[in-house]
């Protein structure tokens, strides 16, 4: 049986279509094509638009003071604010953090939260000593735990001294553990 146009007729006359015209191919090409491309801009926008999700807060030196207003062994809060981005969110925080100026010149910087459960404490000048009023944890100059709940010594903070100026990189850390964990 010879083909009379593109179609065939079978033996009652009906037409057969054949699978795999021009017409099908393009069609499944096009698509193709259009996934692809689809594709292709899909992940890029998605990467986009979760990554700043998955990565981890930048820290940055920002000055908390000068070198001439800290005192030989006398520990002294300074206010620290910094611009956070986290994510698409970008926020000032207000901390302040315990400086003290050693005999040598360089800085050591204090967290400002207690280790036991993360309260603020305070320099006692009569006793010479950090207290933290919550639960009774008491520190030397150090940072050293002299008494109460605290279970390790004050974090410090990255600290440098550069031109006269205090630089502190604040970072946080868990309280109530032993070991020191950056969150």
């Amino acid at each position: 049986m010879m083909p009379t146009d593109e179609h065939e007729k079978s033996e009652t006359g009906d037409l057969i279509v054949p699978t795999g015209t021009r017409r099908s191919f393009f069609e499944w090409v096009t698509r193709a094509a259009a996934g692809l491309i689809g594709l292709s801009l899909a992940i890029p926008l998605a990467g986009y638009v979760v990554s700043p999700t998955l990565k981890r807060r930048e820290s940055k030196w920002s000055e908390v003071g000068t070198i001439d207003e800290l005192t030989g062994g006398i520990p002294k809060a300074l206010d620290y604010v910094a611009t956070i981005r986290d994510g698409y969110v970008e926020s000032k925080i207000h901390k302040a953090v315990w400086a003290v100026k050693q005999p040598d010149g360089a800085v050591t910087v204090f967290s400002p939260m207690c280790t036991h459960l993360g309260c603020g404490y305070t320099w006692n000048d009569e006793e010479k000593k950090f207290k933290c009023p919550c639960h009774g944890s008491v520190y030397d100059i150090s940072g050293q735990v002299i008494a109460g709940p605290a279970p390790r010594p004050l974090d410090r903070l990255p600290a440098k001294v550069e031109n006269g100026r205090v630089l502190v990189m604040y970072k946080e850390f868990k309280s109530g553990s032993r070991e020191q964990t950056e969150i």
